[in-house]
């Protein structure tokens, strides 16, 4: 049956079709997948075609030429530029850099001083303080407090500690306050908003899924396949009617029946991909209505079992898969989610969940966060079972901190 032939797709001999291959072609039909070659020339643009962004790199270099005429100023400042990571820190020392060169200790620090007035600000740095401390300068000149908030106290800065800070430092509270907001205006890794040499990856979803009268419908996406053909040599021969010795005749139809096995199996995995979103949209009906909140938790298994194929299969089907929603485009590995249950018995996705957290948070009063504890207990209200360890592990995985570093004065 389809299923089973979806099962061994992977690794079956192909099949032997008693096919009369005269008639196939007399009857106007082609080994043939439709997909993008077909219409490539037609829709080919400059449009398609992305450019891509300078590195980081080469941003620097070309500062570098500008900025200096000697060259051999300018080959320290390629070898300190080269050393430079993909977040803007320098990493290598002046002492390094030296022994490497074999040049002079004043002429490295003269150079790294150079660069580190390059765009973006705070590249060249050594270590977190000094990215911090250049961008400071650049951006706001003067700033006394905060210039020593950064070279003595930035751990405590880190954690939130605004009220020891303010002891410390002999100032108020809200005054810290007002400099931790300055500080983090700062970008920690100036190098990060340049590519890296990696090009933007534009993601063509493999399934789309409209509401037409009322009704989801699913559409497998087949515009990025390629289109398989018979070779027209063979064609020509087979329209000859075999007149050909045996052996030649034996080829053709082998080779006949591996193209009609592949085709076969393309067909039986765009039918599988189908089936398996049919189902996933089946179970996630008011995900697609409403959005986020109301995804629910799903699992292999549940697809399988309707689908009748193994999990595995089902994994292997979604892998790196994307499916274009009236809610968005995502990853068909999204929507197998673990959950919690409601009151109510029905149970809620992670993501589900997460986003409610994110709600609660983002509506709290900031001179009075809501800790893990007080957010288990809104969630309980709204209806929802969930520990308080399971606040803070999805509360961490969102990369929001604790109501203490959260607090604002």
């Amino acid at each position: 049956n389809e299923d089973g032939a979806g099962e061994e797709t992977g690794a079956a001999e192909p099949e032997k079709f008693d096919v009369d291959w005269q008639d196939y072609f007399a009857d106007g039909r082609d080994l043939g997948y439709t997909g993008m070659a077909e219409t490539r020339t037609e829709e080919s643009s400059f449009e398609q075609f992305v450019s891509r962004e300078n590195t980081l790199h080469e941003h620097l270099l070309l500062q570098l030429i500008l900025s200096l005429s000697q060259p051999e100023m300018i080959k320290i400042g390629e070898f300190l530029i080269g050393n430079i990571d993909d977040n803007g820190y320098l990493r290598i020392s002046v002492e390094e850099a030296v022994a490497a060169l074999g040049c002079a200790e004043n002429e490295v620090e003269s150079v790294l001083k150079v660069i580190q007035e390059f765009d973006p600000p705070g590249v060249g740095a050594r270590n977190l303080a000094e990215c911090l401390l250049l961008q400071l300068t650049y951006l706001y000149g003067d700033q006394p407090l905060a210039r020593a908030i950064i070279t003595e106290h930035l751990e405590d800065l880190g954690e939130g500690r605004i009220t020891k800070l303010a002891r410390q430092l002999a100032i108020t509270p809200g005054e810290v306050q007002a400099v931790a907001d300055l500080i983090k205006t700062l970008d920690p890794k100036p190098g990060r908003r340049f590519g890296g040499g990696d090009e933007t990856r534009y993601i063509v979803p493999d399934v789309v899924v409209e509401k037409v009268a009322g009704e989801y419908v699913v559409l497998v996406n087949d515009h990025m396949c390629s289109r398989l053909r018979i070779n027209s040599q063979y064609r020509a021969l087979l329209n000859q009617g075999f007149n050909e010795e045996e052996e030649t005749k034996k080829f053709i139809e082998s080779k006949l029946s591996s193209a009609l096995w592949i085709l076969k199996s393309i067909e039986q995995r765009r039918l599988t991909l189908y089936r398996v979103v049919k189902t996933i949209v089946s179970f996630q009906k008011d995900f697609l209505d409403y959005g986020i909140r109301h995804l629910k938790p799903l699992t292999l298994k549940q697809v399988a079992d309707v689908v009748d194929l193994h999990e595995s299969t089902v994994s292997r089907a979604i892998a790196n898969k994307y499916v274009q929603t009236p809610q968005g485009v995502y990853e068909l590995k999204f929507f197998f989610a673990s959950g919690v249950a409601k009151n109510c018995g029905q149970g809620v996705a992670s993501e589900s969940i997460k986003r409610a957290i994110k709600e609660l948070i983002d509506k709290e009063d900031p001179a009075n966060p809501l800790t893990d504890q007080a957010l288990t207990d809104c969630l309980k209200r709204q209806g929802l079972r969930i520990s308080r360890r399971t606040v803070a592990k999805y509360r961490d995985e969102m990369g929001i901190p604790a109501a203490g570093r959260r607090k604002r004065f």
